[in-house]
């Protein structure tokens, strides 16, 4: 039996954790030099970035690897005491295939809280994922406080999109440091998503004199892009989110906004701009947007995330990262890859958690078929022939994500059910080479992991029995 944890200065934050992780199991090791059975990290600044070497011998267990390496390596060796109570003798060596393993959660259409949010993050990195995605800003609601424009989170904030008439629910800015710093112990890197030149309905409820308009079924549903104010407004809101967020990016999101813009053919200050820089349509003045925004973010010394709705206006390949999202154009993921933009594969099939995940399920979108476990534990490797790509083709591909849109996620066991076990099946794609991966073995690995997430009270869909688990009841949408 192990009684102490000894770290080198620079991982006494990952000891700390890991001793207090292997307490909640029931395992109480002390912090600091002594006798008897020792756990050792060791830091080794030359090791490959996030890899580990876990040796375990019958009177010492070493963890040695750079600070997030050596974390991922505790997570190792939490997962063997977890499912079997005990380490095994040997030496692995270790390390991910992908930089980049995200998952991302839209609070704009149901909110959710701090609370849920850090169980999320605890999840994530027991499991060695490493970007979160926020998406806090769309057309239902805007879920983050700007000091200089409180009516943003006062105003915006209200809604959701089952209720438009819920009072305001939004992070304080403590509220998004304290979220950040937790995330950043566990080596999770929280990315901001707020969502422009459309998406902002809740927004323009808060302050209309940077409305652009939209169609009938998605009124207010732009930024006016004619208007010099608005460059100045989403400025003053970026440096604020750039404050809060140590991240090198922010996502401005950049998709659909022709669901809103064809008001823009009758706006004067739209129609001013587009004479005053020569261009011809509304298309190229989204364009004339992006770029703006991309360059303002470059004097805040952050990088630029889109959906990959933005690649026709070419933004500045060193500033700018695609989020290729639909599954429908991989004519636009080639198109991405062959003009060497970073690229972070998150399609909607198989890594959309809003779309259902077995056939018995009915509450959930679905595109000729949905996303079940198996095919996100196989992505992107059978996906690539398909798209007629050969792994030489993807050198910058920076990783893998799945992404839960919220719009039929209303409350805590929804949330659930969408993202587990489909989470686990995601940090083994993003984590493990193509060579090694074995579906039959994950699903095997994976049962007493179901009784993890009993004992954490989460309510997810049992992949070995569907009937075991039903499926939570959408939400009705309330109009009054």
């Amino acid at each position: 039996r192990f009684g102490r944890i000894v770290a080198d200065a620079q991982l006494l934050a990952e000891a700390q954790l890991l001793q207090e992780s292997l307490s909640r199991m029931g395992y109480e090791l002390e912090l600091g030099k002594g006798r008897g059975k020792v756990v050792k990290l060791v830091y080794d600044p030359e090791s490959d970035e996030e890899s580990y070497e876990l040796l375990v011998k019958a009177n010492s267990i070493e963890i040695r690897g750079d600070a997030p390496g050596v974390f991922y390596g505790c997570q190792t060796l939490l997962q063997q005491v977890y499912t079997s109570g005990q380490v095994r003798l040997g030496d692995i060596e270790d390390g991910p295939r992908y930089g980049w393993r995200g998952f991302m959660l839209d609070e704009a259409r149901h909110f959710f809280g701090k609370q849920e949010v850090m169980k999320l993050l605890d999840m994530m990195a027991y499991l060695k994922l490493n970007k979160f995605h926020w998406h806090l800003t769309d057309a239902q609601g805007w879920r983050i406080e700007i000091k200089a424009y409180p009516e943003l989170a006062l105003t915006g904030g209200i809604g959701t999109h089952s209720d438009p008439y819920t009072e305001a629910q939004y992070y304080t800015q403590d509220e998004i440091r304290e979220i950040v710093a937790y995330a950043a112990a566990r080596h999770i890197e929280v990315i901001p998503e707020i969502d422009m030149p459309g998406h902002a309905s809740a927004a323009n409820r808060a302050y209309p004199e940077f409305n652009g308009g939209g169609s009938g079924q998605f009124p207010d549903f732009t930024f006016n892009v004619g208007k010099e104010g608005t460059y100045a407004y989403l400025t003053t809101i970026l440096k604020e989110v750039a404050s809060l967020f140590p991240s090198q990016y922010i996502h401005i999101g950049g998709d659909e906004v022709s669901y809103g813009s064809e008001a823009w053919k009758k706006d004067p200050d739209v129609k001013a701009l587009m004479r005053r820089e020569g261009l011809p349509d509304i298309k190229a003045a989204e364009g004339y947007f992006i770029h703006r925004i991309c360059d303002s973010l470059k004097t805040m010394d952050k990088q630029m995330i889109a959906w990959d709705d933005v690649l026709g206006f070419e933004p500045d390949r060193a500033q700018s990262v695609i989020c290729w999202w639909r599954h429908d154009r991989p004519q636009t993921l080639v198109q991405s890859l062959d003009k060497e933009y970073r690229t972070i594969l998150c399609p909607r099939k198989p890594m959309y958690y809003d779309f259902i995940q077995h056939s018995s399920h009915s509450c959930g979108r679905t595109w000729d078929g949905f996303c079940p476990l198996e095919d996100v534990y196989a992505f992107p490797d059978a996906w690539y022939e398909g798209w007629g790509l050969e792994e030489d083709d993807t050198d910058t591909v920076l990783g893998i994500q799945s992404n839960l849109w919220t719009e039929l996620v209303h409350n805590t066991d929804r949330l659930y059910f969408m993202i587990y076990p489909r989470l686990f099946a995601l940090a083994e794609a993003a984590w493990t080479e193509a060579g090694n991966k074995d579906y039959g073995s994950f699903a095997r690995r994976l049962d007493p992991y179901y009784g993890l997430m009993d004992k954490l009270g989460i309510y997810y869909f049992d992949a070995r029995e569907p009937s075991a688990h039903s499926e939570p009841a959408g939400p009705v949408i309330i109009k009054r």
